[in-house]
């Protein structure tokens, strides 16, 4: 059930995603979602898509989100 998501968020949005977690689980899972954007407001609409995206898998229950961000400036 998994594999869908994360390849259909890789395919729509153009980020890196994984299962990071509870892979011995059988109903449970995380999944990482990264995204390299020129701004940060960028970045987090992709990200919020993302998380729409999930929300669209009826059989799907989201228990959390959990977000951070590294913003590098300058070269």
């Amino acid at each position: 059930m998994i594999k869908p998501i994360i390849e259909g968020a890789r395919r729509r949005y153009q980020v890196a995603a994984a299962e990071v977690d509870f892979q011995d689980k059988w109903q449970r899972a995380a999944v990482g979602v990264a995204v390299v954007a020129s701004s940060a407001g960028h970045a987090e609409e992709v990200l919020a898509a993302v998380e729409r995206f999930v929300w669209s898998f009826p059989e799907v229950e989201l228990v959390s989100v959990d977000a951070s961000a590294v913003e590098r400036l300058g070269a």
